[in-house]
């Protein structure tokens, strides 16, 4: 480890830190102290190697280790006493794309029932190292530091690599490769917890995470669906914002059903009208991607891409901080 490492004093270990979060913006940040990386589709988790051994925590501040054994393994590998990690963990498609759905797939589910086989960890930030706390020193330097603890890592854990290239040109490529976006980091600043505004993000399609509010049965697979019915946050309340009917499997849309018919309710949390239309608890956030906003609030050609928990900090979008949704 560098002698900046080494000088500081000993700092106690701390068991949790809340995420650093991106601030959304539809275009890349422009200036010598911005540094750019791909954006992850996937799980984001802190590593925590301790003396008594290895934590894995998610955002929301859930223990997934027995979930990441392969993660965990390489964390005790890297030579470090104690450390934490900040990253995420994703499931590579056969172009070498991170893949959500496959990564719950490789989890058992949206729940995790078992552990994953093929998840890896791109681990982009480096929070505490061998005894000591480092997130006020400048992301620059906490990056070197990373960059020293992962040289030629390739197994479980990797390094999220800076892209040497504008934003603009970063994010042509990366939505030409099918990426999700990218993130554009102040590599001036300390580590932040929430959405300060040094880390940004930049999507190539409009994805975003709604609450599900029911479903719409299928008339032509017994057991199934045939669309999830979507609600924003506006207020303190809910809006609904339309459906989502393709993006899932059959195996999928049956798994759906069975698990939102252990959900019903017979007041809907958002108001939409409809003859056949089942209503469950708001519980589940759903992964979205479309195209566009219709003139009355609605989702234009939505996909569905995943299933989150409410419960570990899955983020609704918010209708009154954006101003692509007229309602």
């Amino acid at each position: 480890m560098t002698t900046k490492a080494r000088q500081m004093a000993s700092d106690p270990m701390p068991s949790r830190v809340e995420p650093a979060l991106a601030l959304l913006k539809p275009k890349p940040p422009i200036g010598d102290n911005w540094a750019y990386e791909v954006k992850w589709d996937g799980y984001r988790l802190a590593v925590h190697l301790e003396p008594k051994g290895v934590r894995i925590i998610t955002r929301g501040g859930h223990d997934w280790t027995s979930y990441f054994p392969a993660i965990a393994g390489a964390a005790k590998e890297l030579g470090a006493s104690t450390l934490i990690l900040d990253g995420e963990a994703v499931v590579l498609d056969e172009s070498g794309k991170p893949n959500f759905g496959l990564l719950q797939e490789d989890l058992g589910g949206r729940r995790a029932t078992r552990a994953a086989r093929k998840a890896i960890l791109y681990a982009f930030d480096l929070l505490y190292i061998n005894g000591h706390d480092i997130r006020q020193m400048d992301l620059s330097s906490r990056r070197q530091l990373l960059a020293e603890l992962l040289d030629e890592a390739d197994g479980a854990i990797r390094l999220s690599e800076v892209i040497e290239a504008s934003g603009e040109e970063l994010l042509r490529n990366a939505c030409a490769q099918g990426m999700e976006g990218i993130i554009a980091k102040d590599i001036t600043k300390p580590y932040r917890s929430g959405r300060t505004g040094d880390w940004i993000k930049v999507k190539c399609t409009q994805s975003e995470s709604f609450a599900v509010i029911g479903y719409e049965p299928s008339q032509k697979v017994k057991g199934s669906i045939a669309s999830l019915l979507l609600a924003a946050r506006k207020g303190n309340g809910l809006v609904y914002v339309g459906s989502v009917g393709t993006g899932f499997t059959a195996r999928q849309a049956r798994d759906l059903r069975k698990q939102l018919d252990g959900m019903r309710t017979d007041r809907p949390a958002a108001l939409v009208k409809g003859a056949r239309l089942v209503f469950v608890e708001p519980s589940l956030v759903a992964e979205v991607q479309f195209n566009a906003w219709t003139r009355e609030g609605r989702l234009r050609q939505a996909s569905f891409k995943g299933l989150r928990d409410v419960v570990d900090n899955a983020e609704i979008y918010e209708l009154d901080r954006h101003s692509g949704a007229r309602v």
